[in-house]
């Protein structure tokens, strides 16, 4: 009986993380934890460019970044975020407090990296 418990509380856990992942790109993982999104810049180049990810309110999003240049991460939200980037990889976390569109974007380079579609 105790196996069976452990079993069914494992199952919304693995639910709650494949719905939270539902309609975004499958290069962009949803955990338990939010979302992570991978970004690389390299010789001026940025992937990904434009991104469209779902997220919900409060939800943790992970950026990580593997970059050869200087520039400055934006998150056009409630509350707004700004993280500067310094060659090497690094990993930077926020949530977003009001539902809608977010741009998530490099400064120096002016490039959109991702919008968020962030639902209630």
């Amino acid at each position: 009986m105790i196996r069976r418990l452990a079993g069914l509380v494992a199952i919304p856990a693995v639910v709650v993380a494949l719905v939270s992942g539902c309609g975004g790109d499958e290069d962009t993982p949803a955990t338990e934890d939010g979302v992570v999104i991978d970004v690389v810049i390299e010789n001026g180049t940025v992937t990904p460019d434009n991104e469209r990810i779902e997220a919900t309110v409060g939800e943790t999003v992970t950026v990580r970044i593997d970059s050869d240049a200087d520039d400055e991460l934006h998150v056009h939200a409630v509350p707004e975020h700004s993280f500067e980037i310094h060659p090497g990889t690094q990993e930077t976390q926020f949530s977003v407090d009001v539902p809608g569109q977010v741009a998530v974007e490099l400064h120096d380079t002016g490039k959109t990296v991702a919008t968020l579609l962030v639902r209630p």
